[in-house]
């Protein structure tokens, strides 16, 4: 079925613009992925941007949900603010988009697209001037989008995302005023110059492929074009006619190295987000640049995104210390093949039939799990892990068979591309969708490395979808729930992902939960307290169903700093 068209670009069209391009990037992600050997062939370029514009989604629909929540209040006093009804304003839109994206972007290709959305949102919103809902207004955007993200790398290389967003711009200039035109225009000069890519870097030439992040960026684009159309265009990707199939995929195993000068490349990919001025900024760039290569640095306004690929990951971040405050730091090893081995390239060691990987949202869960024999991946709080992590781990674990546990809904896309990034590499791995940590403890409390790859799954899965969960944890802004409106610093009480409580103690909410909980019967109750739990709340807890459940048995663990003050699980 057709999108209806906005006309106009105003707020609601970058609600759908990002919308549909979330879905269009999720279609997409796996070929991405696939033709991802350039500035490294680490296979997730894909799944980057679709992580990015995630995150941009995210904050558009935060932006949406604040104003709907500020009508509903203005309606129920009997005086609604000025424009409530209206939602946002295409100014609030854009910065949330470009915000959205900027803390959430992930490797080198989602930061320069982070930087795109950026440039676009700085004159669709710039102050003092008049909305640019027009087509000549998207014209100006997509140029300083361009702009900007080729003034954000270090060593801009053509034949790259750069060119095509460059090509995008300069088509658009040449289009007529409406903004169907314009993007019309944008996204067939980008779809020319993406398929021009591979004469311009022989590494894609090699492989018979085009740019992986620029074929992200023609996918973004086509998604813009049924925006403001209602109308999505024939082909939203292009590939080499003489594409080579899967010599991407021996690329991305490591066959060769991608690298510009045909040599190794640095052994670490890191990535933080960074407070610091404008001019503490410009030093670090001179200090990474010195340090490794593929250098973004994105951003503005006191808030940076910055990427480099460099071999000792510990002075980049150092070099981030010194400039102001780094935090979400990720670092991805780069290392192709298994990391047990020696030099010469043999195992140092037998493989092990199979293990477990999970990812913990805490040091205390961590603990557990790695007694229990899992390899584990800590997901701090905002700080979730990218597809390349849990590859590296999976790596580590050095098994022929790996169960997989991501132990968090939002983590489903991330850890399907990790296991079928591991399966290229000829391991046997099963992602069971585990949606909490507690869940992940009840399936590895079934695991048996002895039996049957296939039946120790179905009973993980098994322990796992028989386990409820629930989380208790504090609102961190006025939004809307499936239990009414929250205001920032409500408990909220969580049951299989969704709100079921709205309450003002920590304690007293969980209790509500756990009856809510065990209502519907249960053996076992799991009590995982963060940091942030008051002192009594699990000897509160245990009494209570001492008193209450005859039957039902309680365990307790320290989670550490989980972003939840507590995890609930009942088998």
């Amino acid at each position: 079925m057709a999108q209806v068209p906005q006309r106009f670009f105003d707020a609601l069209a970058v609600r759908t613009w990002c919308g549909l391009s979330l879905r269009a990037l999720g279609r997409a992600r796996e070929e991405i992925d696939a033709i991802n050997v350039y500035p490294v062939a680490d296979g997730d370029t894909g799944t980057n941007l679709y992580l990015t514009v995630e995150s941009a989604v995210a904050a558009v629909e935060a932006v949406f949900a604040a104003h709907e929540v500020s009508t509903a209040a203005g309606a129920g006093a009997g005086a609604p603010g000025p424009g409530d009804a209206a939602g946002p304003s295409l100014a609030e839109a854009v910065q949330a988009m470009a915000h959205g994206a900027l803390i959430g972007a992930r490797g080198n290709s989602g930061t320069i697209l982070a930087q795109l959305l950026r440039g676009m949102a700085q004159v669709l919103a710039a102050r003092g001037e008049p909305a640019h809902t027009d087509g000549p207004g998207l014209r100006l955007a997509l140029r300083h989008a361009a702009d900007s993200a080729r003034q954000a790398v270090a060593h801009p290389v053509e034949g790259t995302v750069l060119s095509v967003a460059s090509a995008a711009a300069d088509a658009a200039d040449a289009a007529a005023d409406d903004c169907g035109s314009v993007v019309r225009a944008a996204y067939e000069g980008a779809r020319a110059a993406l398929a021009a890519t591979p004469g311009q870097l022989p590494v894609l030439e090699r492989a018979g492929v085009v740019d992986a992040g620029g074929q992200g960026l023609v996918t973004v684009l086509a998604a813009l074009v049924e925006t403001l159309t209602g109308q999505a265009p024939g082909a939203a990707a292009v590939r080499v006619p003489h594409a080579r199939a899967g010599h991407a995929e021996r690329l991305a195993g490591g066959e060769c190295a991608p690298q510009e000068s045909g040599g190794e490349g640095p052994a670490f990919e890191v990535i933080y987000l960074l407070e610091a001025e404008d001019a503490a900024v410009e030093r670090l760039r001179r200090r990474l640049d010195a340090l490794g290569d593929s250098l973004v640095v994105v951003g503005g306004d006191g808030l940076w995104n910055v990427h480099v690929h460099v071999d000792d990951a510990g002075a980049a971040v150092e070099a981030g210390v010194e400039a102001g405050r780094p935090y979400r730091i990720r670092i991805t090893h780069f290392g192709h093949g298994d990391v047990h081995t020696t030099g010469d390239g043999r195992p140092s060691q037998e493989r092990a039939q199979r293990a477990v990987v999970a990812v913990v949202p805490g040091e205390g869960l961590a603990g557990l799990y790695t007694e229990a024999g899992a390899t584990t991946v800590l997901a701090r709080p905002g700080e979730p892990p990218a597809s390349g992590e849990l590859v590296q781990a999976v790596r580590r674990a050095h098994a022929r068979e790996v169960v997989l546990l991501p132990n968090d809904a939002e983590l489903r896309h991330t850890a399907a591309a990790a296991a079928e990034q591991a399966r290229t590499e000829g391991i046997r791995v099963a992602l069971i969708p585990t949606r909490s940590a507690v869940q992940g403890i009840a399936a590895l409390a079934v695991h048996e490395p002895e039996r049957r790859f296939d039946e120790d799954v179905v009973a993980m899965t098994s322990a796992a979808g028989a386990t409820r969960y629930g989380e208790v944890t504090v609102a961190e802004r006025q939004s809307w729930t499936t239990a009414g409106i929250c205001q920032a610093g409500d408990v909220l009480g969580l049951i299989d992902g969704d709100v079921a409580v709205i309450g003002a103690d920590v304690t007293a909410t969980a209790r509500t939960v756990l009856d809510r909980m065990l209502a519907a019967g249960g053996e076992l109750v799991t009590l995982v307290l963060g940091d942030e739990a008051p002192e009594d709340v699990a000897e509160h807890l245990e009494n209570h169903v001492r008193e209450a459940y005859l039957a039902v048995d309680t365990v307790v663990y320290r989670g550490g700093r989980q972003g939840a003050p507590l995890l609930v699980g009942v088998e």
